[in-house]
Parts: C-alpha cells; structure tokens; sequence
C-alpha cells in the first residue's frame, strides 16, 4: 500500500492507493467492450473492458499528484493497470534522459501490440528529442523479444517518418529477421507509412530489400489500402507482389 501522505488524488477525492484505483476502474468497466477488446488482444486474459479516452483521463489525474510512486506500486491485475503505466510513463513532467530509464524499464511489460502501440504513441518526447531516441532505439532494433522489436518500428513510423531518417529507417527494418506475427505486421506498417510520406524513395527500398515474402507482400497490401496512394501506382504495387510465401 502507498504511504498515506502520496499526494495523488483521484476526480472524487479519494486518496489514491491501489485499492482506490481499483474500485475507481471497476466503476468504469463496460462488459460488452470487455468482450469486444479481449477479441483484438489474443492471448491477454485479464482485460476488464475500460476505455481508452477514460483511461487517459485517469492518467492525466495520476500525473497530477505523485506520480512517482504511482509508477512503483501499479501492479498488473489488469491489461488496463499496463496501458495507465504507460501513459503515465509517457506524460509525466521529467527530463528525457529520466524518461528513457522509465522507458527501458517499462519495455519487459509490454505484451500486446495494444500497449506497445498506445505507448509509442504518447511519447511526444520523441519529436522534441528526436537524436536522442533515435540512439535508444538503435539498441531495441537488436533486442530478442518481439515487443521490444515493435516498440522500436512503432516508433520509427510514428515519430521518425522524415528524410534526415529515410536511409536509416529502412536499414533498420531490413535488419530484422523475427517470425512474430506483430513483429512482422509492424514492419509492414513502417513500409507503407514511409510509401505515402516517399514513394520514390520507398519503391527503390521494395526493389532492393531483405524483407520475408509474407512481410513485403503485406507491405504491398497496406499501401494499395491506403487512402493517400493514386489509382495508378497501386496498379504498379500490385505487379510487384512475391509469388511464393515462404
């Protein structure tokens, strides 16, 4: 239990402890988008069905008290207890090399492409210090674990879709070599946000590229989906598809 003089309030008052901010998501549950979200999140079992826009209020609360400890006493009863570390990892006032420990330590709880990806996307600090993440993210692109590896494409495609980082961006996804399913959609994500943003650039990329057939076939797929790609240069993507999957 938190010490009693923890300055985190919640919207009614109550002092928060982890019973408090248990009873609070309790109250915000909703069985039906429970069901619907424990359907996106194969493999996690424990979601209680909390909103995120809700959950991102609750984090804004947090942020606004001791958020500190907050962040060592949050346990994992729910998928909802992870995506509230993660705003709150992201949001909180700190210095970016404090944030990137926080970053560092909060990766080994990441489990589903649901937090990986909220996460990365709350991390405005990465377009304030972009050099700075862009050295920490050199070392997840070498890590082992899959989430580790979609943090860091994640990433790359929300934060670091410009020209200063083209040449390294597809050096990076082409490094990585992981049969994960979210491993490999991510990557296919990354390719096709880098086509609408440098077509040129990422058609010389799909010529010349290491990627597994299933990963650059659904890097073609993505981009003909893609609102932003003309008619006629889906006709071209179409053409490039790989005829066997290995």
């Amino acid at each position: 239990m938190m010490k009693e003089e923890a300055q985190i309030f919640l919207n009614n008052g109550v002092p928060f402890s982890m019973e408090s901010l248990k009873k609070r998501l309790g109250e915000l549950e909703e069985p039906k988008y429970r069901q619907f979200q424990s359907g996106l999140l194969p493999g996690t079992d424990n979601v209680l069905g909390v909103r995120i826009p809700e959950l991102r209020r609750l984090a804004r609360e947090i942020i606004k008290g001791d958020w500190e400890t907050f962040l060592q006493e949050n346990d994992r009863t729910w998928y909802e207890n992870d995506i509230l570390q993660a705003l709150v990892t992201a949001g909180a006032r700190m210095d970016p090399g404090d944030r990137l420990i926080r970053v560092r330590q909060f990766l080994p709880r990441i489990e589903n492409w649901a937090v990986c990806d909220i996460f990365c996307s709350s991390l405005k600090d990465a377009d304030r210090y972009p050099e700075l993440y862009m050295e920490f993210l050199r070392t997840c692109f070498r890590s082992e674990n899959p989430y580790e590896l979609r943090f860091a494409v994640v990433m790359l495609l929300g934060h670091f879709v410009k020209k200063k980082y083209l040449e390294e961006a597809f050096s990076l996804l082409d490094s990585i070599h992981m049969d994960h399913y979210y491993v490999r959609m991510g990557v296919a994500w990354a390719v096709s946000v880098y086509f609408v943003s440098f077509p040129e650039e990422t058609f010389a990329y799909l010529k010349n590229n290491s990627l597994d057939d299933w990963t650059y076939n659904k890097a073609l797929q993505k981009i003909i989906e893609s609102y932003r790609v003309e008619p006629e240069i889906k006709t071209q993507i179409r053409s490039m598809k790989r005829k066997k999957i290995k």
